[in-house]
C-alpha cells in the first residue's frame, strides 16, 4: 500500500510499506494491505512502518490525522 507522512513544512515519508502502526487517541492501532476505510484522529507517539522488506521505519508525532482507504493510507501530523 502506499503511505505518505506529511508535516506543514515538509513530507517525512512517501513510499510503499506492509504495515503502519499509528497512535490513535484511544489507543495503538495497525492498518494493513486492504483495510476497510479509515479516519482517525492521532495522539502523540509514534508512527511505525513496516516496509515490504520487513525494515521499519519510525516517526515521532505530536499529533495528527489519518486517512486510509483503497490502499492509500494519509498521514497528516504536527
Amino acid at each position: 500500500m502506499k503511505v505518505k507522512i506529511v508535516k506543514p513544512d515538509t513530507t517525512l515519508f512517501e513510499g510503499d510499506a506492509k504495515l503502519v502502526q499509528l497512535p490513535g487517541t484511544n489507543g495503538l492501532f495497525a492498518i494493513m494491505e486492504n483495510h476497510a476505510p479509515i479516519i482517525s484522529s492521532l495522539a502523540a507517539g509514534r508512527v511505525r512502518i513496516v516496509l515490504p522488506d520487513d525494515k521499519e521505519q519510525t516517526f515521532d508525532i505530536n499529533a495528527g490525522v489519518v486517512k486510509g482507504q483503497q490502499n492509500e493510507v494519509l498521514i497528516l501530523v504536527q
